[in-house]
């Protein structure tokens, strides 16, 4: 049996000097899914290894 290593977190003070590059919006910290939500341009930015990649290139749309 393996066990998942545990998704990495985000520091606090990262997020809340993080901007949606679109729009210049705050971003919401999605854990489970390793992302950081912009509702106003509705886009994902993935995070990888904790590191956010804030290229609009590599975000997913949201519906």
């Amino acid at each position: 049996m393996t066990d998942a290593a545990p998704a990495p977190t985000i520091d606090r003070r990262m997020l809340e000097a993080l901007v949606c590059p679109v729009t210049q919006a705050t971003l919401a910290y999605d854990a489970e899914a390793q992302e950081l939500i912009s509702k106003p341009a509705k886009l994902a930015f993935p995070l990888r290894n904790g590191i956010p990649i804030m290229l609009v290139s590599e975000a997913r749309e949201l519906d």
